[in-house]
C-alpha cells in the first residue's frame, strides 16, 4: 500500500508531508481551539507541535492537506500501522485549521484517504481521544462503528472502524 498518494478532491488536495512544510503547517496548527478537545491539548505550542510534525514526518504516511484555492495547507492527517496481514491500516493525526471545520473539508479528506485504502485493505482504524468530541460526531457523520475502547498513552480512547463492505465511494 502507498501510504502517501497525492490525492484531489473537490474542496481538497492531499500530498505527502515534507520537512519544509514545517512553518505552513504550525501556522495552521497554531491555535489552541483546534487542540482542546484533544489528548495533546498543549500542541498549539510550537516546541509541542516541532516533536508531532517530526514524527510525522518519520512515519512516510503523513499528509499536508492543501485548500487548491489558495495552494494554502491548512491542516494534516497520516495513515499508520498498515497491516497487510490483517489486512488493515489507521487514519489519524487528523487536524484542520478553525475556518475549514463544518464545511465537510474532513469529510472529503477521510473520504479521499478510505477510497484510497480501501484498494488494499478490508478495514480502516480511527483511534480518538475520549474527551474529543468533535472527532467522535466527526466518526458518526463517516458512519463509522465503535468497536473498543483502549488506553494509548495514559489516555481513554474510542476505536473505529470502517470496513470496506460498509463503504459507499460516492461522496
Amino acid at each position: 500500500m502507498n501510504l502517501q498518494p497525492s490525492l484531489t478532491g473537490k474542496r481538497i488536495s492531499l500530498r505527502p508531508l515534507r520537512i519544509e512544510d514545517f512553518d505552513d503547517l504550525y501556522f495552521a496548527a497554531s491555535d489552541p481551539e483546534i487542540w482542546e478537545q484533544h489528548p495533546s491539548s498543549d500542541r498549539y505550542k510550537k516546541d509541542i507541535f516541532i516533536k508531532f510534525f517530526n514524527q510525522a514526518i518519520e512515519s512516510k504516511g503523513a499528509f499536508a492537506v492543501i485548500d487548491p484555492v489558495t495552494d494554502y495547507i491548512i491542516g494534516s492527517t497520516r495513515f499508520y500501522d498498515y497491516d497487510p496481514v490483517k489486512r488493515q491500516v489507521i487514519i489519524g493525526y487528523t487536524f484542520l485549521a478553525k475556518e475549514y471545520w463544518g464545511l465537510n473539508y474532513n469529510r472529503e479528506m477521510k473520504h479521499l484517504l478510505l477510497k484510497h485504502a480501501f484498494e488494499y485493505v478490508d478495514k480502516v482504524i480511527f483511534e480518538v481521544g475520549k474527551t474529543n468530541i468533535r472527532s467522535q460526531k466527526a466518526m458518526e457523520k463517516l458512519s463509522a462503528q465503535i468497536i473498543n475502547e483502549k488506553t494509548l498513552d495514559q489516555t481513554s480512547h474510542l476505536i473505529y472502524q470502517i470496513k470496506k463492505s460498509d463503504f459507499n465511494p460516492l461522496l
